[in-house]
């Protein structure tokens, strides 16, 4: 209907004009909507990836024995503290560089992170993203999960200074590096590898550095003995299913916020094509691990019902956008496979895993990566491998001498007596549990 049938004919000559301008600037002004909707995914998502850090302390917290709870709980709130003030300090300008100090390889260091100025206005800002201190805070929480991942791994038998030694140096400078390669534009970028969310670039990483730190470290105390494995229980399953619900929960921020983009129908429908395929693959994991644990052991294993969850949203983020609902549970399933039968392969090899993290993050992220190309056709089998060979390497070898370094000054283990004690009472002074727990 046109405007002057709706306003009388005698004022319509002084309101038309009026109408007209206000209709040459709404056509004039920038769009602002995408700027508003992907700074918020980036907000939400990173505020559900910040909850995985409880996840990952309540998981930690009960699957370790009592008399190390404290020190856990305490490994993971400070690990996440100091990825924060490293990320800001180091990471971040590594991880996206303004200009590279090594083409495609090395961004530069101390290029400390800056935010926007209060109220900043539409015309100042670059619309075309999102706002910057969002970006920040979102890829920050990635970096702590990294750190997260390693922690459960060495439990029971680390120095807590160490640890948050290696923190230190894997949040401020190994993970940016290898995470800039893909994520910052960097060579691997180029060369095609693939990994929407990061099952290699932040998963498998955080396992390949606990891996390091486990070979180094050495198992527990009375975990291998006269060539058998002695379980030792953790202390609360409760604790742990509630963390990984935890977990489930973050992942739709870990993998949908990765969409980097909310302001159109498009973008907004494929986050939601995320959450559903995130979901699906979870929860495949942990009915192929409830089957499996029931037809190898006679029980369901709790415990490996929990990993499977955890291994299938691994094993999904890589790719979660790509694959129909069938295809996530395939890929999640497999995920669940892997934790039951890498749980006692590692302990074959008496590499002592206390939470299973290392089938979990390290071998279902490399399945993740590796399975990209089965529904995303822009990706090959080859480049998937070379990149997952390239950045394990690298961490790994990194951790390794990190590791080693901290050994030779002053040592990573705790003594004999102190493990035997428990953490809590010999490094902490304090107990999770005092009056329940007799020694």
């Amino acid at each position: 209907m046109k405007l002057t049938k709706l306003i009388p004919a005698s004022l319509a000559a002084s309101v038309l004009p009026v109408v007209a301008f206000a209709q040459d600037a709404a056509e004039a002004a920038p769009d602002i909507t995408p700027y508003i909707l992907t700074t918020m995914l980036f907000l939400i998502g990173g505020f559900l990836v910040f909850w995985m850090a409880a996840g990952f302390a309540m998981l930690e917290a009960g699957l370790v024995r009592s008399k190390n709870v404290t020190t856990q709980l305490t490994k993971n709130i400070a690990l996440f503290a100091i990825a924060s003030i490293m990320y800001w300090l180091i990471g971040y300008g590594i991880m996206y560089p303004g200009e590279w100090v090594i083409e495609g390889v090395m961004g530069p260091w101390f290029a400390i992170t800056s935010l926007e100025p209060v109220g900043l206005a539409a015309a100042d800002a670059s619309l075309d993203y999102a706002s910057g201190a969002s970006d920040f805070f979102f890829q920050l929480m990635f970096c702590a999960t990294t750190a997260s991942i390693v922690s459960g791994t060495l439990a029971e038998r680390i120095k807590l200074w160490p640890f948050l030694i290696f923190t230190t140096i894997l949040t401020g400078v190994i993970y940016p590096i290898e995470a800039s390669w893909q994520w910052g534009g960097g060579f691997l970028s180029e060369m095609g590898f693939s990994d929407f969310a990061g099952s290699t670039l932040v998963h498998a990483a955080g396992g390949f550095a606990a891996l390091a730190g486990a070979i180094v470290l050495g198992p527990r105390i009375g975990k291998y003995k006269d060539g058998k494995t002695v379980p030792m229980p953790g202390s609360n399953l409760a604790l742990a299913t509630l963390g990984t619900f935890i977990l489930w929960l973050g992942w739709f921020g870990f993998n949908g916020g990765s969409q980097l983009a909310a302001g159109t129908v498009g973008d907004i429908t494929d986050v939601s094509r995320i959450f559903a395929n995130t979901n699906m693959a979870a929860a495949a994991g942990a009915v192929v691990a409830l089957i499996l644990t029931q037809i190898q052991y006679g029980k369901v294993d709790l415990t490996m019902v929990l990993n499977g969850a955890l291994a299938g949203l691994v094993s999904i983020t890589a790719e979660p956008l790509a694959p129909s609902l069938f295809m996530s549970l395939v890929i999640g399933g497999i995920g669940g496979i892997i934790v039951v039968y890498t749980v006692p392969l590692l302990d074959k090899l008496k590499i002592d895993d206390v939470v299973g993290a290392i089938p979990v993050h390290l071998v279902a992220g490399i399945w993740g990566t590796m399975a990209v190309p089965i529904t995303n056709d822009g990706t090959s089998f080859v480049t998937q491998a070379m990149g997952i060979i390239i950045i394990g390497a690298f961490v790994f070898i990194t951790s390794l001498v990190v590791w080693l370094v901290l050994k030779a000054f002053g040592g990573i283990r705790v003594s004999e007596e102190a493990e035997v004690l428990g953490l809590d009472k010999a490094e902490l002074g304090m107990e999770a549990y005092p009056e329940f727990y007799k020694g």
